[in-house]
């Protein structure tokens, strides 16, 4: 902080001399004014920390100086202090008009300086709390700017949500890139899944039993939708569409598919036990077919959604409404794609509403990581972890952090947790160490991928 300014204000140029005399030894910069006018004039473009005022001067005088000094906004905290003449009304009168302090002429030279030290750190206070307002201030409104942005992307985290997965809706709202939801055409695996018997149970329930049934089945399908990296299309009631390979790319869209829609089926089935018991026969039904398609966002301002468009939604959708009670029926290709880990029966070529010529079509049996020689079950955990998972377990063997799992797969570390858990939740383990040990025992990594 440089030299305090104090602007002294006195007609008699002795006087000026004498507070100078005083003042400048102990490294105040003083200035001076010989009137009311030029003190004024002096308090505008020097800006002084004090005024030592004198009263009786030609012109404006001391009071007058001071009530206007009071009365500017600028100079309302300007500390100053009045040389008056010795009587009880002057001073009086000083205070009044807005004075700070007074000195009595003849003035104490240790009490002038005195006054002036006191009122000089006074006003350094003072500006300190100004300034830490001031900086409040601008935090306050960084604060609000933050909340506001944060809620914005809250609210675009959550529009984009409803059908993407939630690291790809994490990565958009992050990067602020929304380039990737633009019209493209790429091939995909879809899936249209349904409760066989829901239009007739729709018609004959309270919908208070409609709606709880609903709420149960879309909760349970909503989390393997999710732990699956599908991206949601639509759902009506019923009936769910997902599909893999966009916007997010998938290595193996056609296995993630039926990896979980075998899941689905069978947590379905336990919710249909459940819902036998009260009286109603639903079941699961579902259909997969991989093709291309035109991918990007439906709708209007204010209301979009992210869709596919092409025959391979119709596709799997009338492999679904073909489907019989706890079928899965996919497309030749489907079946091409995963006939090395999933058992399929044929069906032959099949007629589908809608289109010209039959298709083939196969019913999913289950996973051929599940049975070994004469029926009997092998490695059941497998079949339960999904590829991105089985991935996340050989980068766990390799020794991967949760932040090195996330830089390696491009997606933010807590989904990385989240994929974790995920893994010793169903392997009903409790260690990471656990994870490697099974990642390395079932062939998902090896000593010799690091050499």
């Amino acid at each position: 902080m440089g030299l305090s300014k104090i602007l002294v204000v006195d007609d008699t140029p002795a006087n000026i001399k004498l507070l100078e005399a005083v003042l400048q030894p102990r490294g105040y910069d003083v200035l001076t004014a010989q009137s009311g006018e030029q003190a004024l004039e002096t308090v505008a473009t020097e800006q002084p920390d004090l005024v030592l005022l004198d009263i009786v001067m030609p012109g404006i005088d001391g009071y007058e100086v001071c009530r206007r000094l009071r009365a500017d906004p600028s100079t309302q905290v300007l500390p100053i202090v009045m040389i008056t003449a010795s009587g009880a009304e002057q001073k009086i009168k000083a205070l009044e008009s807005g004075a700070d302090d007074f000195v009595t002429k003849p003035f104490d030279k240790s009490e002038l300086l005195a006054r002036v030290s006191s009122l000089l750190r006074i006003k350094e206070y003072h500006a300190t709390v100004e300034a830490q307002k001031a900086e409040l201030a601008e935090w306050n409104r960084t604060l609000e700017d933050r909340v506001q942005q944060q809620v914005q992307e809250l609210e675009r985290l959550s529009g984009l949500r409803r059908f993407l997965p939630p690291q790809l809706a994490e990565m958009i709202v992050s990067s602020g890139d929304e380039s990737i939801l633009e019209d493209h055409r790429r091939e995909i695996t879809v899936v249209v899944c349904a409760l066989r018997g829901f239009t007739t149970f729709s018609e004959m329930a309270e919908p208070e039993d409609v709606l709880s049934v609903l709420h149960e089945y879309h909760s349970a399908l909503g989390q393997i939708i999710s732990r699956f990296e599908g991206t949601l299309d639509r759902f009506a009631a019923d009936e769910i569409t997902v599909f893999f390979n966009d916007p997010l790319p998938c290595s193996d869209p056609a296995g993630q598919a039926v990896r979980m829609v075998l899941e689905m089926r069978g947590r379905v089935e336990l919710l249909a036990r459940s819902w036998r018991k009260r009286g109603h026969e639903l079941s699961f039904v579902a259909g997969a077919a991989t093709g291309y398609a035109t991918l990007g966002k439906v709708g209007f301002e204010g209301r979009f959604d992210y869709g596919a468009i092409g025959p391979v939604m119709h596709v799997a959708a009338r492999l679904c409404e073909h489907a019989r009670e706890g079928e899965i029926l996919v497309a030749q290709r489907v079946k091409a794609a995963t006939e090395k880990d999933v058992e399929a029966e044929s069906l032959g070529d099949i007629e589908l509403a809608g289109f010209v010529k039959p298709v083939a079509a196969y019913r999913l049996l289950g996973p051929k990581a599940l049975r070994g020689p004469h029926g009997v079950i092998l490695n059941p955990e497998l079949a339960r972890v999904t590829s991105r998972e089985q991935t996340v377990a050989a980068l766990v063997a390799r020794g991967y952090s949760n932040k090195d799992i996330a830089a390696e797969l491009v997606i933010t570390e807590g989904t990385a947790a989240n994929h974790v858990e995920h893994i010793l939740n169903k392997l009903g383990f409790n260690a990471r160490a656990q994870i490697a040990s099974w990642a390395t025992e079932n062939g998902l990594y090896s000593d010799e991928a690091d050499q």
